[in-house]
């Protein structure tokens, strides 16, 4: 399981490799995923090291190993997203859909959003209107004063906006996602926590946020 920037890094060092037989620099490499720093793709790469997909060699520049190919796993898109129509009732059940249940996102730091998406949650369709959706587990326990806790699923409506004070899904530098409430000031993005504990995440204009959605429900588990 790899999130989407992990996978693109995967098969860009794959493809280079393959071309060339030298991996690309890490000015390629930002490049390519159009990042705006050198640190995010550190991160990359000891993330799919850590998931055996390549290896580093020490003691040499640019030395990286594919391991495992890209070719092995799918990637997630727009396709795999369950497009809901109220209008249309289904002959087995017309109360519940089956969405993706696509990974964990932080409700505290912001952490890598995995993505699998032969996962599937049955969710009722009146946590849900007309639209795509997505379910994620939440992690961490920065939104717990409006009673969203870890071990939560949160059902996501998919959408790239968001109006002052909505709960969303938030993407930081195409690499790491949370869980906070949006705020607008001036120009300033503010991701808002709901625990006294975690201070507010200020993002000056310019910066690479992207809203992936708006929270719609809570699923909770009781053991």
């Amino acid at each position: 399981m790899l999130t989407k920037k992990q996978l693109e890094l995967l098969i860009f060092l794959e493809k280079k490799i393959t071309l060339s037989s030298i991996p690309p620099s890490f000015e390629e490499m930002k490049s390519a995923l159009n990042l705006k720093s050198k640190s995010g793709i550190h991160r990359l790469i000891s993330a799919l090291e850590e998931r055996g997909f390549l290896r580093r060699l020490p003691h040499r520049a640019r030395s990286i190993e594919i391991l495992k190919s890209y070719k092995s796993i799918s990637k997630l898109s727009e396709n795999n997203f369950h497009q809901i129509n109220l209008n249309k009732k289904s002959e087995n059940n017309i109360n519940s859909y089956n969405i993706p249940l696509v990974g964990k996102i932080a409700a505290g730091l912001p952490i890598d959003a995995i993505y699998n998406e032969n996962e599937k949650l049955n969710v009722p369709n009146y946590l849900m209107g007309n639209g795509n959706y997505f379910a994620l587990n939440i992690i961490g326990d920065s939104m717990i004063d409006i009673g969203i806790n870890e071990g939560d699923i949160a059902i996501i409506k998919q959408k790239n906006d968001a109006k002052d004070g909505d709960l969303v899904v938030a993407l930081i530098d195409e690499t790491e996602t949370t869980l906070k409430r949006f705020r607008k000031n001036g120009k300033e993005v503010v991701l808002e926590a709901e625990n006294k504990n975690y201070k507010s995440q200020v993002y000056k204009s310019g910066s690479n946020i992207k809203i992936q959605g708006i929270l719609s429900g809570l699923i909770r588990r009781y053991n």
